[in-house]
């Protein structure tokens, strides 16, 4: 078995994309529809604590260092209690690109934490849904990435990296957050 098939499964040809002449992908992907320029890739899983202690965690991104396997450094720009608008200088390597982002918390209730990281050529959406599951939560980690300018030729591709990406983020968010309920 080659290490494609080992992370991502049954590949099936997706067809012509913008007049090229189409790529194998994962089974498992949505289409990829001629001229799309966002990838999304999302995450349903379960842990230990309580929406009481894992949405404050969350909201604060310093804690991607912990959580996120592409996040290399993550810092706070601002100060105070972590509130909507507080904002984050992110450093991200992904399949050997480094990249810098600004992220903003654009929404925090008891159930939901929604960051926005921007720079050029992206903006990434991240929105975690967070319900009570018995003495747990029930966690929906959904990743909306949006190329800009040259940078949208890279969607295609972006989506077979982000895919293995979202396996790696469950994994390493669960491990996480389960340590913080012992």
């Amino acid at each position: 078995m080659d290490w494609a098939h080992a992370w991502f499964g049954t590949f099936r040809y997706s067809g012509p994309v913008n007049g090229y002449p189409g790529a194998w992908c994962p089974e498992h992907f949505t289409s990829i529809h001629e001229g799309a320029t966002m990838s999304t890739v999302s995450r349903t899983f379960t842990v230990q604590p309580g929406p009481a202690v894992v949405v404050p965690y969350l909201a604060d991104f310093g804690n991607a260092e912990q959580w996120d396997p592409g996040t290399e450094r993550c810092v706070r720009e601002d100060s105070g209690p972590v509130r909507v608008g507080s904002s984050w200088h992110n450093t991200s390597k992904i399949a050997g690109i480094t990249t810098e982002l600004t992220y903003t918390l654009e929404q925090l209730t008891d159930e939901r934490v929604v960051l926005v990281g921007r720079n050029d050529t992206a903006t990434s959406t991240e929105t975690i849904d967070v319900t009570p599951d018995g003495t747990g939560s029930k966690i929906t980690y959904t990743n909306e990435l949006e190329f800009h300018g040259a940078a949208k030729l890279a969607t295609p591709i972006a989506k077979v990296v982000f895919e293995k990406l979202g396996n790696d983020t469950e994994r390493q968010l669960s491990d996480v957050l389960n340590g913080l309920g012992r």
